[in-house]
């Protein structure tokens, strides 16, 4: 009978997936990777919207849930905060402490991610298929940057977002590895690269996985009919 990991994670090359790759690493926690190729629609098959009815990646299955049940969680924030609650690590346990982590984080998930990869579509994906939209592009860049001036000010006078090292600096992290993609050059903002420079010299942030498929991941090129399914640009169906 084949052994089951304790955290089965549906994986696919993206920023938010490696918030929850690198959490794992951190928090040394059993898991397995489970590919899920998002430019082929694997996040539209029914088993997989039973974990995601969002049809999004990440999602994690963790067999050793609460009252030793699986349980399927989905949205990165959710995952995160879970795992570090799981563990009782990656969030402060001062309650002050703990509501600054997590007020970071929910402002990486509803502000900055959502931001940052609207501008890196606009910027780096759509006019590889020929769509040039100065309006879109501007908004989304302008707003990233006014992210990235905030996130610069709150390291101004310190190490980590909320004090010490958390799952709010994983989740922002990931995105500001590629900010070049959304239009952003990290070394203009010296508190954020300090910051991020010494996130990166972590051994979970350099995890990589043992997957042929990664490395063609990684190049972002896609065919029209997977442009189409990922983005749904206007005219497409819902």
């Amino acid at each position: 009978m084949e052994t089951r990991s304790m955290i089965d994670l549906y994986y696919y090359t993206s920023p938010n997936v490696r918030k929850v790759l690198i959490a794992l690493e951190e928090l040394s926690l059993e898991y397995r990777i489970v590919w899920t190729d998002i430019k082929e629609g694997d996040q539209f098959a029914p088993e997989y919207l039973e974990i995601n009815p969002n049809g999004k990646v990440p999602a994690v299955v963790d067999h050793d849930g609460p009252g030793g049940e699986p349980i399927a969680i989905f949205e990165t924030g959710a995952i995160l905060q879970y795992l570090a609650e799981k563990t009782g690590r990656l969030l402060p346990a001062d309650p002050r402490g703990r509501q600054e982590a997590l007020c970071w984080l929910f402002w990486q998930v509803a502000n900055h991610g959502p931001m940052a990869g609207q501008a890196a579509h606009f910027v780096s994906h759509a006019p590889k298929h020929g769509i040039d939209n100065p309006y879109a592009r501007s908004r989304y860049v302008g707003e990233v940057t006014r992210l990235y001036k905030v996130l610069d000010n709150r390291l101004r006078d310190r190490d980590y977002l909320a004090g010490e090292y958390s799952i709010a600096d994983i989740s922002t992290y990931t995105w500001t590895r590629v900010a070049g993609g959304h239009g952003i050059t990290v070394s203009d903002y010296p508190n954020l690269k300090t910051w991020s420079d010494r996130i990166a010299a972590r051994p979970a942030a350099k995890v990589k996985i043992s997957d042929s498929r990664e490395e063609a991941a990684r190049k972002n090129i896609y065919n029209a009919e997977q442009f189409q399914r990922l983005f749904r640009p206007e005219g497409s169906p819902a």
